[in-house]
């Protein structure tokens, strides 16, 4: 498999590291009804540690010569799950709650013309420019679905195994949400009921698992398993030409230390030459120091299948798969170059983005104006932060290439429906009642030293205000009684 740079294996600075172990999560869904008419609207938007602007379309450089009919099928893709998704209504985020009022209004649309899709998101959403506390801009990564040869069966070529969840991997503790969470530490049960931490990468190296049945297929070496649990899907080519799908499921809950970072460090492969290649030519001229440096990357990730299917036979044949690309953690399938995997703990999935960046995409050194409207469909455990994503490229070696030369900062506009924008919802709420002017004196009225009664001040004496005549004059007559 010939792919370009892969940041995090690279050991590249933390902001520049794609979506390690992302994800793959299983939905509940049910047959959405209509909210209660009394449902609370949302409140308003907050994201922590952020900085919102509103800004004008016309300040969305590139948003014209953009492609909307295609990021409005990218956006019905998120909304069908969206309002069939059954949420406890605490979790029910306020963005969550507008998106389902676009989304209904998105699917009773229909088939829309190029103009259509502009003025659909420019009636329904407000651009916000968002960044971090204190950043100018956002970041963004790539990542794609590696594609590698494989086998059903051990053989002398194909010898490292891929597998499936254990049955004794708990999920960490306190975990909430659909699927296996890709942050904190999974636990092992043990036979006799004990919760201890679940075997690292050496450990599964030395057989920790083997006769277990776990394994799903072989691959070729330990370098391509590597890359697929990063990329966190994979479509293996088998023998007789039937392609395995495979995505996320599980993670033994380690922390992922890039394997790039542990070669500079040890010096034997300089910071400026540091790429994938590199590391591939490494390995292969030092199996045991390899395997060695490996073990060093202690965390694990584990898959399931997702699909088999002949992916010879073309798009739309009779027997072709309906969907040949990944599928997020919002549970539909990836759109190359639309997609975007963002940090699911700030943003709810189906959320658009537009995201202008210059990108390096045809060439190292040569880079392009990339102004794209995105759709939040995915997420990733390196994937932190308001103005953060990972962009899907699609599967392959040319994805690879794209995918490994993204690792740079871009401006984000987050699309947020208009009930939820502080300009349309500053306008409708409502002006507080007109405050009545102070009363000349008030009557008051001593019961005992130890309690009065104000008759006429509005506010009953619940709290004095300081600047209020009626509250002195009270205090000084309270003063007063309890003096005598």
């Amino acid at each position: 498999m010939a792919v370009s740079l892969v940041t995090p294996l690279l050991g590249l600075p933390a902001d520049a590291a794609p979506g390690l172990q992302r994800p793959r999560a299983e939905v509940g869904v049910r047959s959405h009804a209509p909210d209660d008419a009394s449902t609370p609207g949302p409140e308003p938007l907050k994201l922590p540690d952020s900085a919102l602007e509103p800004i004008d379309w016309n300040a969305l450089g590139g948003w014209a010569a953009d492609n909307h009919v295609a990021a409005f099928t990218t956006f019905l893709a998120s909304c069908r799950p969206l309002l069939r998704t059954s949420l406890p209504q605490g979790r029910k985020r306020p963005m969550y709650l507008a998106l389902m009022q676009v989304c209904r209004q998105a699917l009773a649309a229909g088939r829309l013309s190029e103009m259509q899709a502009r003025l659909f998101f420019e009636r329904n959403f407000r651009p916000l420019h968002v960044t971090k506390l204190g950043d100018s801009a956002g970041f963004l990564t790539g990542y794609y679905e590696p594609i590698v040869d494989g086998s059903r069966f051990p053989t002398g070529i194909f010898k490292v195994p891929i597998y499936r969840r254990p049955p004794d991997l708990v999920p960490p503790l306190h975990s909430t949400g659909p699927g296996f969470p890709n942050r904190g530490q999974s636990l092992r049960r043990t036979p006799s009921g004990t919760l201890v931490p679940y075997y690292d990468r050496g450990e599964i190296l030395d057989g920790a698992l083997d006769g277990n049945h776990l394994e799903i297929c072989w691959i070729k070496n330990e370098m391509d398993a590597l890359v697929i649990q990063i990329q966190g899907s994979a479509r293996i080519r088998l023998e007789d030409g039937a392609m395995l799908r495979i995505n996320y499921d599980a993670h033994n809950g380690y922390p992922f230390v890039p394997i790039g970072r542990i070669l500079i460090e040890r010096n034997i492969i300089p910071r400026q030459q540091m790429s994938l290649e590199r590391i591939h030519e490494w390995m292969r001229a030092n199996p045991q120091s390899a395997e060695e440096v490996l073990r060093q990357n202690r965390s694990f990730v584990f898959f399931r299948i997702v699909g088999l299917s002949d992916d010879r036979v073309p798009i739309g044949a009779e027997g072709a798969p309906r969907d040949r690309e990944a599928v997020g953690a919002q549970g539909v399938p990836l759109t190359p170059g639309r997609s975007i995997a963002v940090d699911n703990a700030l943003h709810v999935y189906g959320t658009p983005f537009f995201i202008h960046a210059n990108l390096p995409l045809t060439g190292e050194k040569r880079r392009v104006n990339f102004a794209h409207l995105m759709i939040a469909q995915d997420t990733g455990s390196a994937i932190v932060g308001p103005a953060r994503a990972d962009i899907f490229w699609g599967a392959g070696d040319r994805a690879g290439q794209l995918a490994g030369r993204v690792h740079h900062h871009g401006n984000f506009a987050m699309l947020v429906p208009r009930e939820l924008d502080p300009v349309t919802a500053g306008a409708r709420m409502p002006l507080p009642p007109q405050k009545p002017p102070p009363p000349a004196e008030a009557n008051v009225r001593i019961r005992s030293p130890k309690s009065f009664t104000l008759l006429s001040h509005p506010a009953q004496l619940r709290r004095p205000m300081r600047d209020c005549a009626a509250c002195k004059s009270a205090d000084a007559r309270l003063v007063a009684a309890r003096s005598r």
